[in-house]
């Protein structure tokens, strides 16, 4: 259940009139780790495996790329749901032991530096991605576009899309939250085995420096976003070799780092 009808009164200038209007759905996922509570995430139902699988992945907490085991131990009829997961202790990785994963960078060199100018590689950069033909942007996001269907309903739903070498699109995802939206990108390319094909990412809002971290953790060079870009996304994008694009729209875009 992604969208849910509620009444509302639609007021105009002279007129008002009472609607059944769809709203996207925003609710918990308790994710418990080898029967331990670990965290809980405010998202909209649908994909919830994905969500996990790419979570757990970005945030340094499981980076295998085998299968995992994932069970619902229960849901209920508003989508509080509980899940699983089942993993070996000696996979589990350092963001687990943190409860909550930052790649750890509380030295960056560049935070802070605002010109677009050349700096020491860091040991953590990215290798260098492809180049993205800018001309590309405005077809891209209308394939993204298309494909969503719950802000197609209510307006209020984040997408992401990955797209590989070649600009065709490996997976797209909705949620009420950027940053899970994201997730269960990652997560569905993991699970079908295609994450190493991922190349370029689009966000339908604003890009903070999670999504970059995110990113970083799938090895995905380059980050195109419809809307704007904070300081610190901009800092850790120049610090991981990520090329991150904002407000790309209307055939125009900002490229902030590694152009």
């Amino acid at each position: 259940m992604q969208t849910v009808t509620y009444e509302g009164i639609k007021k105009n200038a002279d007129t008002k009139e009472l609607i059944n209007d769809h709203l996207v759905v925003e609710a918990p996922l308790e994710i418990s780790i080898n029967e331990t509570p670990f965290t809980v995430v405010m998202r909209t139902p649908g994909n919830d495996f994905d969500l996990i699988r790419g979570l757990l992945y970005v945030e340094d907490i499981y980076r295998s790329l085998s299968s995992l085991e994932m069970k619902v131990i229960s849901n209920t009829e508003n989508s509080f749901t509980k899940v699983e997961v089942s993993i070996p202790e000696d996979l589990i990785g350092v963001g687990y032991l943190n409860k909550r994963s930052l790649l750890s960078v509380s030295s960056c060199g560049i935070c802070g530096k605002q010109q677009l100018e050349d700096f020491d590689s860091p040991k953590t950069k990215l290798e260098k991605q492809q180049s993205i033909n800018l001309n590309k942007l405005p077809e891209l996001f209308i394939e993204m576009r298309e494909n969503q269907k719950t802000f197609s309903l209510t307006g209020g739903s984040h997408a992401a899309a990955i797209f590989n070498t070649n600009y065709d699109i490996l997976t797209i995802r909705e949620d009420i939250g950027r940053h899970n939206a994201v997730d269960k990108c990652v997560g569905d390319l993991i699970q079908n085995q295609k994450i190493k094909d991922a190349v370029f990412l689009l966000v339908s809002g604003r890009v903070s420096y999670e999504i970059i971290t995110k990113a970083f953790f799938a090895k995905i060079g380059t980050i195109v976003a419809v809307s704007a870009c904070s300081s610190l996304a901009v800092d850790y994008a120049k610090e991981f070799g990520i090329c991150l694009i904002g407000f790309s729209r209307d055939s125009k875009a900002t490229i902030y780092s590694n152009p």
